[in-house]
């Protein structure tokens, strides 16, 4: 019986200069491109709400610093080693990044973490809106918008890397990863990441072209903390652990560092606005 899973093993190379020591990669793609598509689209919000061009330049640039940096201390310090691991013949497995802070630098090796990511972001966001005395909650509110499009392309770059792979499963849809495990079919949890991400999208274009008026700020903002890490918690279930030291935690780390951003957005849903003061 011929099997229906579907056999993945495509080259994460997009392209091979010769003489150039790092390949030009589907998974830096993925990630040029959000930055290129998010920054297309805030340009229309943008100019929907008639705020300078000038602005978005600006802050654009915070973005990419900021998720960049973020991304990869996240998984750095929520993921990696803090100190060189040996094993048990006293040969070293792993650097740490402590042990070799110049690690954290090697960006082009691979590890970025999308909680990180998000933490990057907000403190990107909040130091453009000290310097430039924009309101934070604004800001929140018509980055989420985008935001769900970037993750959904990272997500198609992590599955082009055959990375992320989820747990083994019967389903008719199920992956073989070939360059990771050839025996077993396993979810593709990466496209489930990157279809709820372009639902996310769809849902909060919609609510900013119909209700933003109607919105308390930050509402948004916080809906979208609750729907994409509550999505982010239950999704874990079906994946494989990143890194080895996970399992012995009830929780993997995805799921840990989750349940904060789903507070925050509950706390930001919730609250009430600060009245108006009496002239």
């Amino acid at each position: 019986m011929t099997s229906v899973f579907i056999h993945w093993n495509p080259s994460p190379d997009l392209l091979t200069i010769p003489g150039i020591h790092w390949p030009l990669r589907w998974y830096g793609l993925c990630w040029a491109a959000g930055f290129l598509i998010c920054s297309y689209i805030m340009g229309i919000i943008f100019k929907a709400e008639h705020r300078p061009a000038k602005q978005l330049d600006r802050l654009t640039m915070y973005i990419i610093f900021g998720t960049v940096i973020g991304a990869r201390l996240g998984h750095c310090f929520f993921y990696g080693p803090f100190f060189d691991v040996y094993d048990a013949d006293g040969f070293l497995i792993e650097e740490g990044y402590l042990s070799h802070p110049l690690n954290i630098l090697k960006v082009y090796e691979g590890g970025l973490a999308s909680h990180g990511g998000a933490i990057g972001i907000i403190t990107a966001m909040l130091l453009y809106g000290r310097k430039f005395k924009e309101s934070y909650l604004w800001l929140f509110d018509r980055m989420v918008i985008v935001v769900p499009v970037a993750g959904a392309l990272i997500r198609l770059g992590n599955l082009m890397n055959s990375e992320i792979i989820g747990n083994i499963t019967t389903l008719p849809w199920g992956f073989i990863f070939e360059r990771i495990d050839p025996a077993h079919p396993r979810h593709p949890s990466q496209l489930y990441e990157a279809l709820y991400c372009v639902i996310l999208f769809i849902v909060f274009f919609i609510l900013w072209l119909k209700y933003r008026q109607q919105l308390k700020q930050g509402f948004m903002f916080g809906l979208f903390c609750v729907l994409l890490f509550m999505q982010r918690f239950l999704t874990e279930f079906l994946k494989e652990n990143q890194v080895s030291f996970e399992d012995q935690l009830p929780l993997n780390m995805g799921q840990i560092l989750s349940l904060p951003f789903i507070g925050i957005g509950l706390w930001m849903m919730l609250r009430k606005p600060k009245s108006a003061p009496v002239k």
